[in-house]
């Protein structure tokens, strides 16, 4: 049964309120997810966050595709690259162990920060010692990419190793891409892309928590500017700054006489 099914004889109305509901702009995909009528009443509304002053998107065009046996490699020395410019302060969001544990081993002994590993201690205890050692460095993939509040300087720096497709070979991803399929429909578009949006929008979440949050929000997957579909990840986010050299994140945190390290945002690039 469907969620509208159980629910409408029961209530006379539901509200259904989120800042990661929608994908490509509509909230077809949630829809069908939950099995609202298409006469629902939608509305997308504006952040009350100034994005374009708060925060930048950094995506380097020189790094390895993910499907690229060297992008591991070249993706954990960039990490290292950026954490020495947010001096830590940086929660890192993988897609799989596989690149958690190899980035977290060529990470950890050129730091001075501590760098905190998903599966080291339980979740609780990681987040505890992440807000509270500010320059400290979090590694971490699943849960981690929703529900983790930091607000403040000990977040400032976000960074998703790929954008955050399921596996196709998990058996309900599986099962869910064979019912779009029986259905004549394109499982990648209707289905895997959406809810590959959905969780990157859930990750980007985690470095804006308030007004007077800033920080950068690196990917390192090309695939956002090269792909068809990488506009539609694009299109997903508010209108920020977006910058491709690491010199953009060194301006981006650069001093300025009226704010700190972390409040010193600087547009550059072009804007989507």
């Amino acid at each position: 049964a469907s969620l509208h099914e159980l629910l409408s004889p029961k209530v006379q109305s539901t509200l259904f309120t989120s800042a990661t509901l929608s994908a490509k702009g509509t909230f077809d995909y949630i829809r069908s997810r939950l099995g609202l009528r298409e006469e629902t009443h939608e509305a997308i509304y504006p952040s009350h966050f100034h994005f374009e002053t708060q925060c930048m998107l950094y995506v380097p065009r020189d790094l390895p595709m993910p499907a690229d046996p060297e992008f591991g490699p070249a993706a954990a020395g960039r990490v290292t690259e950026i954490l020495k410019l947010s001096k830590g302060r940086a929660l890192v969001l993988f897609t799989s162990y596989h690149n958690l544990n190899l980035v977290w081993e060529r990470v950890k002994d050129q730091l001075p920060y501590d760098i905190l590993r998903q599966g080291d201690a339980p979740r609780s205890v990681l987040l505890k010692a992440f807000r509270e050692d500010i320059p400290s460095v979090l590694m971490a993939t699943g849960s981690f990419w929703q529900g983790v509040d930091i607000p403040g300087e000990a977040l400032s720096c976000l960074i998703m190793d790929k954008l955050p497709f399921a596996s196709p070979t998990d058996p309900l991803v599986a099962a869910r891409i064979d019912a779009v399929r029986r259905n004549g429909g394109n499982p990648f578009m209707e289905y895997q892309v959406p809810a590959a949006i959905i969780a990157f929008k859930q990750g980007m979440g985690r470095l804006i928590r308030s007004s007077a949050d800033r920080g950068i929000m690196a990917v390192l997957d090309g695939r956002i500017l090269s792909s068809p579909y990488g506009r539609h990840f694009l299109e997903s986010l508010p209108p920020i700054p977006i910058g491709h050299h690491l010199s953009d994140i060194a301006e981006f945190f650069k001093p300025t006489p009226t704010t700190e390290v972390k409040n010193a945002p600087q547009a550059v690039g072009r804007r989507f």
